[in-house]
C-alpha cells in the first residue's frame, strides 16, 4: 500500500481500526502484549491530532519534516507486524484444527510441549523483538513531537481555521528542500500548449497531510515563467469551512485590486466573469476539502471565459475533490 496516495491521517485511523479487531485483541491478549499495543493506540491517537500542525510547519522547519518521514516509516512497518499477526494467528488456528483431528494417541500428548516446540519458541522471539522495537519507536515519535511544539486540533478540524494565518502565495525558497521533480511536473501541465484545450484545465494536487501541497503550489505561483505565461494570476484559500462567496470576492479582489463588500454571489460572479473574459489566467485555490459537486460547479462557473491555456491548480487532501470533470491527472504529492 503506498502511503503517498493516501491521507496520512486516513491510513493511521485504518491502523488504529485493525488494533481493536477482535481478533488481534485476542491474539494480544493470548501473547500477553495487550498493554503494549493498548500504548500504541494511544499514541497513534496523539499523532493524528497534531498531522496538520506539522504539516504547516515541515517546509521551514527540517526537524519537523525529519520527523514524519519517521512517521511514515513507522507506520509502514506497524501495517507490515499486524500482517504478522493476522498470519500467525491464521497458522495458530489451522494448527488447531489440524491437531483437533488427529489420532487419539497423538491426542494424549500434554499440550505444553507444542506450545514450546523450537518452530513456536524462535517465532515468539522474533515477534517479540519487533514489538520491543515498534514499542521504542512510538515512543520516540511521542517525544520528538513534545520537542518539536506541534500542537493538536480541536473536535478533529484543521488547525488553521481556529485563528491562525492561512498559507499565502508567498513561499521563501530558501527555505524549501528536494521539491524539483514535482515542481517540474506541475509546470509541464501549467504551460503545455494544447490546442483541443477548450476549457480551463484543473490540475490538482494531491496528497496526505504533510507532504507539502501549498508549498509546491507556491514554487510553482512564484516561477518567472509561470509569471510571463498567464495574464492574470490569483491566489485563494479555500480551507474546510467551504464559503464560495469568500472565495469569489478574494479572487475578484485580486484582479480588480478593489474592495469587494457586496455579498450578492450573483453580482460578484457577473463582474467576475467581466473581468476574466478572453484573459488567460491562472487560480490557485489552496486546501479544498469540499466535494460537493454542485458548489464546484457554481464557484468554477465564471472563470469558464478564459483564454486558452488558462489553469485552476488545486491542492487537496481529498481524492473526490480532484476527481470532477475537468480535471487534469491528479499529481500525488510525496
Amino acid at each position: 500500500m503506498a502511503i503517498a496516495e493516501l491521507f496520512l491521517s486516513a491510513f493511521i485511523q485504518a491502523l488504529f481500526e485493525r488494533l481493536l479487531s477482535p481478533e488481534l485483541l485476542k491474539y494480544a491478549r493470548r501473547e500477553g502484549v495487550g498493554k503494549k499495543l493498548e500504548k500504541w493506540r494511544n499514541t497513534l491517537s496523539i499523532i493524528q491530532g497534531v498531522l496538520d500542525d506539522a504539516e504547516d510547519k515541515q517546509q521551514t522547519d527540517r526537524a519537523v519534516k525529519r520527523w514524519l518521514d519517521d512517521l511514515r516509516d513507522l507506520v509502514y512497518d506497524l501495517e507490515d507486524i499486524l500482517d504478522e499477526f493476522a498470519t500467525e494467528e491464521l497458522r495458530l488456528k489451522v494448527m488447531s484444527e489440524n491437531h483437533a483431528s488427529t489420532s487419539k494417541v497423538q491426542n494424549l500428548i500434554p499440550s505444553y510441549f507444542n506450545v514450546l516446540s523450537p518452530n513456536v519458541l524462535r517465532t515468539n522471539f522474533r515477534m517479540g523483538s519487533k514489538i520491543d522495537k515498534i514499542t521504542a519507536r512510538f515512543h520516540d515519535i511521542k517525544t520528538q513531537k513534545n520537542y518539536l511544539n506541534l500542537r493538536e486540533n480541536v473536535d478533529g478540524r484543521p488547525s488553521r481555521t481556529r485563528g491562525r494565518l492561512t498559507p499565502t502565495s508567498l513561499v521563501n525558497e530558501a527555505h524549501v528542500y528536494g521539491r524539483e521533480n514535482d515542481k517540474e511536473a506541475v509546470m509541464q501541465l501549467l504551460l503545455s500548449e494544447n490546442c483541443s484545450d477548450d476549457e480551463v484545465s484543473v490540475i490538482p494536487i494531491l496528497g496526505m497531510g504533510g507532504i507539502g501541497k501549498t508549498t509546491l503550489a507556491q514554487l510553482v505561483y512564484n516561477d518567472d515563467k509561470v509569471k510571463s505565461y498567464f495574464d492574470i494570476k490569483v491566489w485563494a484559500c479555500v480551507s474546510e469551512d467551504f464559503d464560495g462567496v469568500r472565495v469569489t470576492k478574494t479572487i475578484l479582489k485580486s484582479v480588480t485590486s478593489e474592495n469587494c463588500d457586496d455579498n450578492d454571489s450573483n453580482l460578484l460572479q457577473v463582474k467576475l466573469k467581466e473581468k476574466l473574459y478572453g484573459k488567460k489566467f491562472l487560480v490557485v485555490l489552496d486546501d479544498v476539502w469540499n466535494e460537493n459537486y454542485n458548489d464546484w460547479t457554481i464557484l468554477r462557473a465564471p472563470l469558464e471565459v478564459g483564454a486558452p491555456g488558462s489553469r485552476i491548480v488545486i491542492t487537496t487532501r481529498n481524492q473526490g475533490v480532484s476527481s470532477h470533470p475537468g480535471s487534469r491527472l491528479a499529481l500525488f504529492c510525496n
